[in-house]
């Protein structure tokens, strides 16, 4: 199997899962336990959350909540805000974000918020000036992305936060997918809030985390017993905690040894020699700043999942979008934000590496790719 579709998940790491083991055999103690069983866990606790700050240069460690993955942290981000500021009804996110974050919008209209949804050029990019014209003294909230989960488009998160200091509005950033791919500083983009999930940085499903910058106001969702300090009520899940701290720590090796700037290049490679193949492509967001492991292309004349199925055929695993978005009959909402029209969209296929993906996986897959564009465009 060649795996390129490292956005939507990746797998375990062998040093990640070797960190874990021992906290579901020998170390299992409840961290919040007064005795020494429970107590040496709590430690292990304590340094998985500094990594993890680490890894965002946060602070201070207690800033980082533990969570069940992206889509709660991104709902505690929004939810617990909102709640903690009721006199105020409107909030500032984009067209294209995640479906955690626009669902979660959806469901606050209804409930009587005000939700303003800012577009994006054929680039994939923000127009600034309507972020700032957006923002307004009813304003709790500006929820937008570090990285796109589909095309790997970057947005300008230092930018935006000056935008959103200025008026003295909150801003959460959901960085699920750029977490461990591109170095992030909470300190110096100046973000409030901001949400990562472990399985896309090879630790296991079902963990992530929120930073919480000291001093946000912000309400718990759950309640119950007094872990991470009253704001996310809930034993906590030890050894994908543990999980989560090493591969944060190793990320952080990644990201400072070159590994991910060894991944752009192959990244780039790829999008050219598919350039000289093919005529009718399109590199969706290529003229701007975009995640060292992303390509999304679409194949003109033909069907995005159809082009998946044929390479799952023969061993090579790559997506038409989200994960989350699988089954639906209607084009990606990002591809028809940039304004891509309903063949091209229709024709995207998702590439996403990872540091594991070697040349030769790549040569591979180009080569099948040849075989079956030709196929599918066979009069």
């Amino acid at each position: 199997m060649i795996y390129l579709d490292n956005n939507a998940t990746t797998p375990v790491l062998p040093q990640v899962l070797e960190t874990m083991l021992p906290f579901l055999t020998e170390l299992w103690g409840n961290p919040s336990s007064l005795h020494q069983f429970g107590a040496q866990v709590a430690k292990h606790l304590d340094t998985a959350r500094e990594q993890t700050a680490e890894l965002l240069h946060a602070q201070r460690a207690h800033e980082i909540i533990f969570t069940s993955g992206g889509t709660e942290s991104n709902n505690l981000a929004l939810r617990g805000v909102l709640q903690a500021q009721p006199e105020k009804k409107h909030l500032v996110t984009t067209a294209v974000e995640h479906p955690s974050i626009l669902m979660v919008c959806e469901q606050l209209e209804k409930e009587g918020y005000t939700v303003t949804r800012l577009g994006v050029d054929k680039s994939g990019a923000l127009d600034l000036k309507e972020l700032d014209n957006a923002l307004t003294p009813d304003t709790a909230l500006t929820s937008i992305m570090w990285a796109n989960n589909e095309t790997g488009v970057l947005f300008p998160i230092e930018t935006i936060s000056k935008i959103c200091q200025a008026k003295n509005i909150l801003l959460h950033v959901d960085a699920t997918q750029a977490v461990g791919k591109v170095d992030i500083d909470v300190r110096k983009a100046a973000v409030d809030l901001l949400s990562l999930s472990g399985h896309k940085l090879h630790a296991p499903k079902g963990i992530g985390a929120l930073y919480v910058k000291r001093g946000t106001k912000m309400s718990p969702l759950t309640f119950g017993g007094g872990q991470e300090r009253g704001r996310r009520a809930g034993t906590e899940n030890v050894p994908s905690i543990i999980a989560l701290g090493k591969a944060a720590a190793l990320a952080k090796e990644r990201l400072e040894n070159g590994d991910i700037k060894k991944l752009e290049e192959l990244r780039n490679n790829f999008e050219r020699t598919l350039l000289e193949k093919f005529d009718e492509i399109k590199i969706n967001g290529a003229t701007s700043k975009r995640l060292p492991n992303t390509s999304n292309i679409s194949f003109e004349g033909c069907d995005g999942e159809t082009i998946c199925l044929l390479l799952s055929e023969v061993g090579i695993a790559v997506s038409t979008g989200s994960a989350c978005s699988v089954g639906s009959l209607e084009p990606s909402h990002v591809l028809k934000a940039m304004g891509l029209n309903h063949k091209q969209a229709k024709g995207a296929v998702r590439f996403s590496m990872s540091c594991e993906t070697t040349t030769d996986e790549i040569k591979k897959t180009t080569d099948a790719l040849e075989k079956i564009i030709s196929r599918l465009k066979k009069p």
